[in-house]
């Protein structure tokens, strides 16, 4: 059960850490914009700023009313003499929650925010080719059903959560940041996206080799690196301090464990793309930099310094292999790394938990899964209960993206038309350029 109320001095940290989240979605849409083509980069940040948008108003018309936050009312069912929390029971438009600082009307703030992050990784993989009306709607599904169905198993005492209380695995499933219910629901919306549109035109030769379609702007990805850098602790410390009731102090070590976690993916990656290639690769390295921050999410307030530097040598080395993987052996056209970078980085964040996670008393108040007598280093089934959570991901979530964004293509295709491809989603959808001053080229010029 949570808390009532939060200590003024937690609340103001937790206020001023929820003002800090929008700086990685700022983060997310630059990097998504200079990994896309230059005549579609308007189009890039124009979509960035409507799924925002979109998402917030989804969310506060039915998301919240399904998501809910932990004590409060919600169906819970009875199986094998356990109870099952499924889905929140909340009105919708938010009637009811007293937005007066109180956790459930931060956690709902916070959430309004989160959803549009997980609303804006598929924008990666569907670049330069998928329509903005497609977008609002698809946008719509996830903030309205998808997302908060996840997240109420997750964060508002759904059944993932109780997995310690009815079935002894460790605290149950924990996710402190969002690395499932945020990056890898995002990024298995990116793959279902990659799948239902296909690749870009000219992406593939005839014997399926994959050209290389670099990215417009590198400078735009590495200064929305930072950007995300700041986001990310907001959206850790604050994800903290609601979901799993952590003291003011430990923001601090949040917010290394975050920065090591990135400093140490992008460093691997900028290795390892070294020594294959010759040289570095900027945009690889950028990947690995996100990577990290998505694999800290999900243990961030419940691990070392060491151990998040661990964490992020690993996921800089996964999401470089997972790159090619997914071009070159699966041919799926992912320009932004999305699928790699959020479904896979954020896997490996939940899996890291169990490994690596230690928990203290006071940081488990509002965990539902916890009790007096769990708390403490150990955590028996803790492991088993993250690999559930992964199941349920697989076995449920990316299904059901699919097949709500399969059911959407059939009655309004997703996909833009030839010749808005070949000119541009910029001229084609909002009528003019990003760079109106300078030449942007057409598919007659590149090589196909």
């Amino acid at each position: 059960m949570p808390v009532p109320s939060l200590p003024e001095a937690t609340a103001l940290l937790c206020i001023f850490s929820i003002l800090l989240v929008p700086f990685a979605g700022a983060g997310l849409a630059l990097i998504n914009t200079g990994l896309g083509r230059s005549r579609s980069a308007a189009h890039s940040m124009m979509a960035a700023l409507c799924v925002f948008a979109v998402a917030a108003i989804v969310y506060f018309f039915c998301g919240f009313a399904w998501q809910g936050f932990m004590g409060r009312s919600a169906h819970v069912f009875m199986m094998g003499g356990k109870p099952w929390n499924w889905i929140a029971s909340e009105p919708f438009f938010f009637r009811g929650l007293q937005l007066d600082g109180s956790p459930a009307s931060l956690a709902a703030w916070m959430q309004m925010l989160c959803v549009g992050l997980a609303a804006l990784i598929p924008l990666g993989s569907g670049a330069d080719r998928w329509r903005l009306g497609a977008i609002c709607i698809s946008t719509a599904l996830l903030a309205g059903c998808v997302y908060p169905l996840f997240a109420h198993w997750v964060w508002g005492g759904g059944w993932l959560a109780q997995l310690g209380v009815n079935y002894g695995l460790g605290h149950g499933f924990m996710d402190v940041g969002g690395a499932s219910s945020i990056q890898v629901l995002g990024g298995f919306t990116a793959l279902a996206i990659a799948w239902i549109l296909g690749p870009r035109r000219g992406k593939y030769s005839m014997e399926g080799m994959p050209t290389a379609f670099p990215g417009h702007n590198i400078v735009f990805v590495l200064f929305g690196c930072l950007l995300a850098l700041v986001g990310w602790i907001g959206l850790n410390s604050a994800g903290a301090i609601l979901f799993i009731g952590v003291e003011p102090g430990r923001i601090v070590l949040i917010a290394v464990n975050t920065t090591l976690a990135a400093a140490s993916a992008t460093l691997t990656a900028a290795i390892i793309t070294r020594v294959r290639f010759g040289k570095p690769d900027a945009s690889l390295s950028a990947n690995g930099w996100v990577s990290g921050l998505v694999a800290s999410s999900a243990a961030c307030a419940l691990i070392s310094p060491a151990a998040a530097v661990m964490i992020g040598l690993a996921a800089g080395a996964l999401v470089t292999f997972a790159v090619e993987l997914f071009e070159l052996r699966l041919a799926l056209d992912d320009p932004g790394g999305a699928i790699s970078v959020h479904a896979i980085g954020g896997i490996w964040g939940i899996l890291a938990l169990g490994f690596f996670a230690h928990f203290p008393t006071r940081a488990l108040n509002n965990v539902a899964g916890s009790t007096a007598s769990s708390a403490g280093n150990g955590a028996p089934g803790q492991w088993l209960a993250q690999l559930v959570g992964i199941a349920t991901l697989l076995g449920f979530v990316l299904p059901l993206t699919y097949g709500l964004n399969w059911l959407l293509n059939r009655i309004y295709p997703q996909r833009v038309a030839m010749e808005g491809e070949r000119q541009g989603m910029d001229l084609h959808e909002l009528g003019a350029g990003a760079y109106p001053e300078f030449i942007t080229h057409t598919e007659e010029f590149m090589q196909r």
